[in-house]
């Protein structure tokens, strides 16, 4: 029994976890690119760039939990959500940016990015992305 309880807690904690390979990066049909490399990601995410190599100028927009966004956080920040908070509200206390639009799920992020210009973000690999592009990284 001990070992059945094991094995179950097991599925169910690898059931709940995302990597990299499970996400999809998107954007608005308004960015140029089909594909950003992993630094340029990071720069847009962390705002130190507002825009990718092509010229596009990008919004990024984040989703608020989950484990989705803890896997992109890991794969392509380096950050934990706690850090990744205390970054942002570090730029907007010295005046050097502001937070980033965070959304409540997979389907506002693309209602979100589909209807403004320049928005980037990120979702899970099995969520419709109707209506935004998805971009490869590199």
């Amino acid at each position: 029994m001990k070992h059945m309880r094991l094995t179950l807690a097991t599925f169910i904690f690898a059931a709940g976890t995302v990597g990299a390979a499970d996400l999809k990066v998107i954007a608005n049909t308004s960015v140029k690119t089909s594909e950003v490399s992993a630094d340029e990601l990071k720069g847009v995410f962390l705002a130190t760039k507002t825009s990718l190599a092509d010229g596009s100028h990008v919004e990024p927009v984040l989703l608020k939990s989950g484990a989705t966004h803890e896997a992109f956080l890991k794969a392509y920040l380096g950050k934990t959500d706690a850090a990744l908070e205390t970054y942002y509200r570090s730029l907007v206390f010295t005046g050097k940016g502001s937070m980033p639009k965070m959304l409540a799920s997979d389907a506002d992020v693309v209602e979100f990015v589909a209807k403004t210009k320049g928005a980037i973000g990120y979702i899970s690999g099995n969520t419709s992305s109707t209506g935004v592009k998805t971009l490869e990284v590199k």
